[in-house]
C-alpha cells in the first residue's frame, strides 16, 4: 500500500464508522473510527519515505503496530500534536480519547455514547483528529 491508498482507506473507514453509528452498530463504529486514524497515521509515515531509499529496519519494525500513540511518534508528529493540543483544547481532549483505541477494540462491546464520542472525536470538522492528520499527510 502507498500513501494515497492509506488516505483513501482512512476516509472510507471514517465514513463507514459514521454509517454504522447511525445504524446502531456501535461496536463496529467504534472500531472503524479508530482504524481510520491508524490508516491516516500510516499515510503520514509513508510521506516520509523517499522513492528508491531503503528504509531503516528499526523504523520499519515500528511501523507495524496498531498503537496510535506509537504511530504518532513514528510519523514524527509528537511535537506537532503537543503544540496543536496546547492551542486547541478540543483537539487535546479528542486525541486523549482516540489514542485509547487498539486493535483489540474489535473484540469489545461499546455502548452508543462511547461509540458516538469516538466517531465524533475522529470525524469532527472542528478539532477532529482526522482533520488534523489530513493537514500532515
Amino acid at each position: 500500500m502507498n500513501r494515497t491508498d492509506f488516505q483513501a482507506l482512512a476516509a472510507k473507514r471514517a465514513t463507514e464508522a459514521q454509517v454504522l453509528l447511525e445504524a446502531g452498530c456501535f461496536d463496529g463504529a467504534y472500531y472503524l473510527a479508530g482504524y481510520a486514524v491508524e490508516c491516516a497515521l500510516k499515510s503520514c509515515i509513508a510521506r516520509q519515505t523517499r522513492e528508491h531509499d531503503f528504509p531503516d529496519k528499526s523504523l520499519v519494525n515500528q511501523m507495524y503496530t496498531h498503537n496510535l500513540d506509537k504511530l504518532v511518534g513514528v510519523a514524527a508528529l509528537q511535537r506537532d500534536l503537543e503544540e496543536a493540543s496546547r492551542g486547541d483544547p478540543a483537539l487535546a481532549q479528542r486525541w486523549a480519547l482516540v489514542k485509547t483505541w487498539d486493535e483489540e477494540s474489535r473484540y469489545r462491546q461499546y455502548g452508543e455514547a462511547t461509540a458516538r464520542d469516538m466517531v465524533e472525536a475522529v470525524t469532527a470538522e472542528s478539532s477532529g483528529v482526522l482533520k488534523w492528520l489530513k493537514t500532515r499527510w
